[in-house]
């Protein structure tokens, strides 16, 4: 099982790297959109309030309940960056849906515009580095208490698949290449060096890496399939059609590519837990025999994989929630809801991802037992 193993993942690991190489973008150019807003850092040292304008009469109650709760006036801002650093300048206070409410002392990130009457500035959002640092320290020591070691080899995975989608799947996308293809091969590439970093080079590894390729290349498939049946063109929000307007991207191939990369950290979760477990029936019982060690995996898999349909169905209801209020606020017919490209394209994330995990557990657990075995059959 050990030769037969190396002799699949050896040669997916050369085609990885050669993959990687090959299509490793060299520069990506920038949209042709327009240049890049410069944002620049300043803190609030005064708000000054004033009454905001009435609404027109014939306006909306919705537009008149909005008016009621606005807040207008101005605040002064001193610049702590730029080329204006050191000055104070004053601004008129963020209004408008979803805008940020800024108080005296509050950081705060502006961006400089022309007008008529000069440049002014604009307050767009909060400075919040300095508290997603803290939490970011906060997961990494938490990790590493809990885990130790492991732990410390699960943040050195992270930063693998956060250097991966950075650097070669993202500017590789950009740089036109088939997105399909490039997540198949960045998948492989963090799969291949992230599981084998957290949990060692054992042939229980090793069988979760072949169950997960196996998985893996059947989800894509699926994905296929299933977006080329239903006509999904991976336009369907504001943000793809403003992404599909500035970049000559394959829209379908990147909704196809986010499906694979999404289920990827599904399928190694239940393939290693698979893998592990099948493991440690056979230590714990040498009587089992592969149909043994098959069923006990499989009762262990059945219970996993129903919690974690689950799992994957409520992330993407907690992700697309606001669309789903404004669903349901505009009182549509069910089947108009259900077959409209934006729900039509979270079902299809859903339903691959859930029966690519389906097809995990039965071929993950297979091969663990014939390896389970084999090594117990090896040992004098």
């Amino acid at each position: 099982m050990r030769r037969i193993a190396l002799a699949v993942i050896a040669p997916v690991a050369v085609l990885t790297l050669v993959a990687m190489i090959w299509m490793w973008p060299d520069d990506v150019a920038p949209p042709e959109s327009g240049e890049a807003v410069e944002q620049v850092e300043g803190e609030v040292t005064a708000i000054a309030e004033e009454a905001c304008p009435d609404p027109p009469e014939d306006a909306p109650q919705d537009a008149v309940d909005r008016a009621a709760s606005a807040r207008c006036g101005t605040a002064t801002v001193r610049l702590t960056s730029g080329k204006d650093r050191g000055t104070e300048i004053e601004t008129a206070l963020p209004s408008g849906p979803g805008s940020s409410e800024v108080e005296e002392g509050d950081g705060v990130l502006l961006i400089e515009s022309s007008t008529p009457e000069g440049e002014v500035y604009s307050i767009v959002d909060h400075q919040r580095s300095t508290e997603l640092w803290l939490l970011a320290a906060a997961f990494a020591l938490a990790v590493v208490a809990f885990g130790r070691l492991r732990g410390l080899s699960a943040l050195a995975g992270l930063a693998v698949t956060f250097t991966v989608l950075i650097f070669f799947v993202v500017p590789a996308i950009l740089h036109g290449e088939p997105p399909l293809l490039v997540a198949i091969v960045g998948s492989a590439a963090v799969m291949l060096t992230v599981l084998y970093l957290t949990h060692g080079f054992s042939l229980s590894t090793t069988v979760a890496v072949l169950g997960t390729l196996a998985s893996l290349a059947l989800t894509g498939g699926l994905a296929a399939l299933t977006v080329g049946a239903m006509h999904l063109s991976g336009v369907a929000d504001d943000l793809s059609t403003f992404l599909s307007s500035t970049q000559t991207l394959n829209m379908q191939g990147l909704l196809l590519a986010g499906i694979v990369i999404g289920s990827l950290g599904v399928l190694d979760d239940v393939t290693v837990t698979q893998s592990a477990t099948v493991s440690e029936l056979a230590r714990a019982d040498p009587s089992y025999g592969i149909r043994d060690l098959y069923r006990a995996g499989m009762r262990v898999g059945r219970s996993h994989i129903a919690s974690v349909i689950n799992t994957i169905v409520l992330a993407y209801a907690g992700s697309a929630l606001p669309l789903l209020i404004l669903i349901v606020a505009n009182r549509d017919p069910i089947g108009e809801v259900v077959t409209d490209q934006v729900i039509a394209q979270e079902l299809v994330r859903s339903a691959v991802a859930t029966l690519g995990l389906i097809a995990a557990v039965p071929i993950t657990t297979l091969l663990a037992a014939y390896a389970a075995r084999e090594q117990r059959s090896a040992m004098p």
